[in-house]
Formats: structure tokens, sequence, C-alpha cells
């Protein structure tokens, strides 16, 4: 990954101590599971560093598909593609929930101009578009 941008020249620089070459796993049906191989400066395998595997899933809603991402707790390959389902499932519900909560957030924000409704005759609403209890 890219580190902030060099603060004299404004250009983003690489980390040499964090490189990792990226190969993708996937069955063809459920998902992809990215393993991120640590890698030194001349592109061998760095030894002293473990390998990094995420899982990519898709949830299909009514918008169209949602990508979810998940790390997977694993030593080996075998062992990471056997946490799949149960990681992908607890990404599911963690973003499910994530997205039932930026709901409530939007329906309890209200907003109501000032002005009212502005195509009414003397500006809309009484009280300047305030919402009134009788």
């Amino acid at each position: 990954m890219a580190q902030r941008p060099d603060e004299r020249t404004g250009e983003p620089t690489m980390d040499a101590a964090s490189l990792y070459r990226e190969e993708i796993i996937t069955d063809r049906k459920v998902g992809t599971i990215r393993m991120l191989t640590p890698v030194k400066r001349d592109g061998s395998t760095d030894a002293s560093r473990a390998v990094i595997y995420l899982g990519e899933a898709q949830l299909m809603t009514n918008v169209g598909t949602l990508p979810i991402n998940f790390e997977l707790e694993a030593q080996t390959l075998d062992e990471a593609v056997s946490k799949f389902a149960g990681a992908a499932k607890e990404a599911v519900e963690r973003t499910m929930k994530d997205l039932q909560e930026l709901r409530r957030q939007a329906a309890s924000s209200i907003v109501v101009p000032q002005g009212g409704m502005g195509g009414l005759p003397g500006g809309g609403m009484p009280g300047g578009g305030k919402i009134q209890i009788p």
C-alpha cells in the first residue's frame, strides 16, 4: 500500500519494508481468497513475516452486488479455506448491522428548510418551516 505523500515532494512513496506479492485463489462459486506473501526488495519471499489471507465475497442486494472483505486468521491456505464460510457469515452479519444503523441514522435526521415550502403563497407552512407540535 502507498504511504502518505512525501512532505517535501508531494509524491506518494512505497514502503519497501512492507512489500507483498498478491495471489488470488478462487473456487469460482462462493468467493475469493487473496493470499499476500511478504517479499523483500528483490522479490524473494520474506520468511520473517507471516502470509496474510483476505476473504472476499459478494452480497446480492436490490440495487446490485455489495462487496464484502474480511481478514482470515490462518497460517496456511488450507486453514484459510476452511475458515472462509464462518468468516464470511460474520462479515455479512456485521455489514447488515452497519447498514441498519446507517438507515436508522438517515431516518432520524429529517431536515426541513427554514423558509418552508417555497412554492406556496406566503412562504409555505406557518412558523418558518420549523416542525411544530399543536
